[in-house]
């Protein structure tokens, strides 16, 4: 199969799931827009026959009765014509409106599907998903739209060309070939203008980084005390400037073919026009000849110019559309085990391993895990010691299953976890993560969104606050657990004397919230703390770590934490380094070892009795 015909495959097989979104949305709307493009396309051929029909009859002296029939029928299809675009238009917006609708929802139904992460912190896909999301839903409808608009005109120029054909099939010969290149150029434009684009979507996302940054809530505290609002404006321009001259130069190839193809066509008519008045004054043609053949050449030329401008945007939203197509039919990232049957999962009785674990994010890149062998026993608290980049959150996304290892397994109770459904395995885990999420939501759906199942048990989530130590603090807000917890959004209803817009918890006050929705799964087989305490002052940190270690009790738990003296009471501590276990016993056997994490632990403890210049040298950080 040559590129040609892979083209055309490829192009057909996304009209047919263009139309195919579209007939899923509304089959009753797609049938009638259908019936109107086949209407509109034989409108103006029928008023230009009857026309014609109509002048012969005065000009030869027709029947009266000839006559008003072929008035009537002129005046029916005129009138008939003249509402078809407006009929259209409604069809299109709303066949629109819900066909975007269902390509939204198939859109983010896939994008939900993606049980990983690396999809998302793959560049290249992200480009592609960037284009998905923000003009992917619409491009079927304006795919459906632009199709039949061009079959509508398909159908008139089709129409014109037969009559041509009957008085002179040299000119109808002559138009048809007239309209090769243009067709030709427009689909050249078209795939430059798509591979643009493509070409410039890192620039686009820089652009809005940038942009994203200058406007944004969270950043403008930075923004304004390091005065970043002019650099980072200057390297939007840029970006734009560059994204600019890409189109800019698209534009002008553009128009040197518009107009390259206008001069072709107003010769074409010309000659035409030129040879019907000669053929008129010697008696070969009739005055409705005349009239239908000036109808013909110019609404042909004008049909074209404007199936020129639907097949551009045709191709371009096809483009478009395969981005679309790609993230929906993307296969899965985490696939499970080939030739081994999809186990149920059970309830953890005897520990999690990972056996022999190498990992890193791409084949290029530098591994993150060299053989990692660790057990998380069952019942039992393991915390992960390091300094950055040890893998200790690496470990926390293999645990989860946001990654497969590159080689190597984690086992539950001695099964692959790519064994196991990855939403089932994930009902049975309870997460805080460092880059805990803050959704524009209230209060209560923030703790409640920890299990969808119980969003609506008010008593659970009061209950799971209690036990967080939030509930005081959430009790206090204006609404209570229903307060906004946002400045983007104004609640639905002010009341009287409110303030008519959410509320903005501090970063200590959003730690306990996103604490408190891990503890709506604190009856899960594993729980991971991954710095559940950063950002809480001291009396705080001592509070939350004393209600974690009534939380773990009893329980598997994996705790990542920067302070040492919070890990202490683990059962096992693991100490990474170069992305192996170095260091593997509880609190007072490694420290009793002297080895990195005794060091460690002696360097923080030292932090909060020695001199600054002591401190000075030390070096405990552990985090990452």
């Amino acid at each position: 199969m040559n590129g040609a015909d892979s083209g055309a495959r490829s192009t057909l097989a996304l009209l047919k799931a263009a139309f195919a979104l579209a007939w899923q949305a509304s089959p009753w709307l797609l049938a009638a827009r259908i019936g109107v493009a086949l209407a509109g396309g034989l409108a103006p051929v029928a008023v230009a026959w009857l026309t014609k029909l109509l002048l012969d009859l005065l000009v030869d002296g027709g029947t009266t009765r000839a006559v008003v029939a072929v008035v009537l029928a002129l005046a029916a299809t005129t009138l008939v014509g003249a509402l078809l675009p407006a009929v259209g238009n409604f069809v299109d917006a709303e066949l629109s409106r819900r066909t975007q609708l269902a390509g939204r929802a198939q859109l983010y139904r896939a994008i939900g599907g993606f049980g990983g992460l690396g999809r998302f912190e793959d560049p290249d896909f992200q480009d592609r998903l960037q284009l998905a999301v923000s003009d992917g839903p619409a491009t079927p409808a304006q795919v459906t739209s632009n199709g039949l608009t061009i079959a509508q005109s398909a159908v008139t120029i089709v129409g014109f060309v037969a009559a041509l054909a009957s008085m002179a099939p040299w000119m109808a010969v002559v138009v048809a070939v007239a309209a090769i290149p243009t067709v030709r150029a427009e689909l050249t434009l078209s795939r430059a203008r798509a591979a643009m684009m493509l070409q410039l979507g890192h620039a686009g996302r820089r652009e809005l980084f940038y942009a994203d940054l200058i406007s944004s809530v969270t950043a403008a505290k930075e923004v304004r005390i390091y005065g970043l609002s002019d650099l980072f404006a200057v390297r939007m321009t840029t970006e734009l400037r560059k994204i600019n001259r890409g189109m800019r130069g698209l534009d002008l190839r553009e128009l040197r073919m518009q107009a390259a193809l206008t001069g072709i066509g107003a010769v074409v008519a010309g000659g035409g026009l030129v040879w019907a008045a000669l053929s008129a004054r010697s008696g070969r043609l009739g005055v409705g000849d005349i009239v239908v053949f000036a109808a013909a050449t110019a609404g042909v030329q004008n049909l074209l110019a404007s199936i020129i401008g639907h097949v551009a945007r045709t191709h371009q939203a096809l483009l478009i559309f395969t981005h679309f197509q790609q993230v929906v039919r993307a296969p899965a990232d985490l696939a499970p085990l080939e030739g081994l049957p999809v186990l149920p999962v059970p309830p953890l009785r005897d520990a999690i391993e990972l056996r022999d674990v190498w990992f890193r994010y791409g084949p290029s890149l530098p591994w993150i895990l060299r053989g990692v062998n660790l057990t998380i026993r069952a019942g039992r608290a393991t915390a992960l010691v390091g300094l950055n980049g040890a893998g200790k959150s690496t470990i926390v996304k293999l645990l989860c299953r946001l990654y497969d290892p590159t080689r190597g397994a984690v086992l539950w109770d001695g099964v692959d976890l790519r064994r196991f459904p990855i939403e089932e395995l994930r009902e049975r885990l309870g997460a805080v993560f460092q880059d805990f999420m803050s959704y524009d939501l209230s209060a209560a759906e923030n703790i409640g969104l920890g299990d969808v199942a119980r969003l609506d048990d008010r008593s659970a989530i009061e209950a799971t606050a209690e036990r967080a130590g939030c509930h005081l603090t959430v009790e206090k807000l204006p609404r209570g657990y229903d307060t906004l917890l946002t400045r983007f959004f104004s609640p639905d209803e002010v009341l009287e004397g409110e303030v008519p817009s959410g509320v903005q918890l501090s970063g200590g006050q959003w730690q306990r919230l996103a604490l408190a929705r891990a503890f709506m799964r604190a009856d899960r087989d594993l729980l991971i703390l991954d710095e559940p305490s950063a950002g809480l002052d001291a009396d705080a940190e001592h509070e939350v770590h004393t209600r974690l270690r009534e939380l773990r009790e009893g329980s598997t738990s994996v705790l990542i934490s920067h302070r040492l003296s919070t890990v202490r009471d683990a059962d096992t501590i693991a100490v990474l380094s170069g992305g192996v276990v170095t260091e593997l016993g509880d609190h007072d056997t490694l420290l009793a070892a002297g080895g990195t994490y005794a060091g460690l632990f002696t360097l923080q403890a030292s932090g909060y009795t020695a001199s600054p210049d002591a401190r000075a040298e030390l070096h405990p950080s552990t985090g990452g």
